[in-house]
C-alpha cells in the first residue's frame, strides 16, 4: 500500500496534465507531494530523507516553473532526483560499512560482499542513466511525450531493471527444496 501511495503525486500530475496543462499539473503535483509528506509524518511520525529532498525539489522547481511560466524547470526535477539517487548509491560504496542496496535488502537475502557492491553500482548506474535519458526526452520530444515518459516510461524502466536484477540474483538464492 505504501508503494502505491508513492505514486499518488505522479498519477495526479498525469491526470491534471491530460485535462489541463503542464502548469496546472505542476501545481497539482506540488500540493500532492505536500499532502504525501504530511500524511507520512502524521501516520508514521517519520518522513524518509528522499521524500524531504523530493518535496524541496518539487517546491523549488515547480515554483520556478509556475513563477517563470517555463516548463523546463519541472522537467529538470526528474533528472536531479535520479542523479541524487545515483550519487547516494554510488557514494554509499565509500561511506559507511554497507552499500545502500545491502542496507535495504540484507534482511531478505544473503549475498557475498562483492555482489552487494556490484548490485549497488548497478543501481547507482541505473539512476544516473535514467537522469540522462530524461534530458534526452525533454529536449528531443514534445511535452506530451515527456509526460508519458515520466509517468509510464520511468516506472517501466524500473520494472525492467528489477526483473534483470532478479535474474542476476537468482543464482544466489538458496534452494529450499534440498
Amino acid at each position: 500500500m505504501k508503494q502505491l501511495f508513492e505514486l499518488f503525486p505522479i498519477v495526479l500530475f498525469f491526470i491534471a496534465y491530460k485535462f489541463y496543462d503542464i502548469y496546472v499539473a505542476t501545481a497539482v503535483v506540488m500540493v500532492a507531494t505536500m499532502i504525501q509528506v504530511s500524511f507520512s509524518w502524521f501516520k508514521y511520525r517519520k518522513v524518509e530523507a528522499m521524500q524531504w529532498i523530493t518535496l524541496v525539489l518539487i517546491i523549488i522547481m515547480g515554483g520556478a516553473t509556475l513563477y517563470l511560466q517555463d516548463e523546463q524547470f519541472i522537467k529538470w526535477k526528474l533528472s536531479i532526483i535520479e542523479w541524487l539517487f545515483g550519487a547516494a548509491f554510488l557514494g554509499s560504496q565509500f561511506i559507511g560499512k554497507k552499500p545502500f542496496v545491502e542496507r535495504m535488502m540484507s534482511a531478505s537475502i544473503t549475498l557475498p560482499s562483492i555482489i552487494w557492491k556490484r548490485l549497488n553500482m548497478l543501481w547507482g548506474g541505473f539512476f544516473l542513466s535514467v537522469g540522462f535519458i530524461n534530458i534526452y526526452v525533454m529536449y528531443n520530444f514534445t511535452t506530451d511525450d515527456w509526460v508519458t515518459f515520466k509517468t509510464f516510461g520511468v516506472p517501466g524502466l524500473m520494472v525492467i531493471f528489477i526483473v534483470l536484477q532478479m535474474i542476476f540474483l537468482y543464482k544466489y538464492i538458496p534452494n529450499t527444496e534440498e
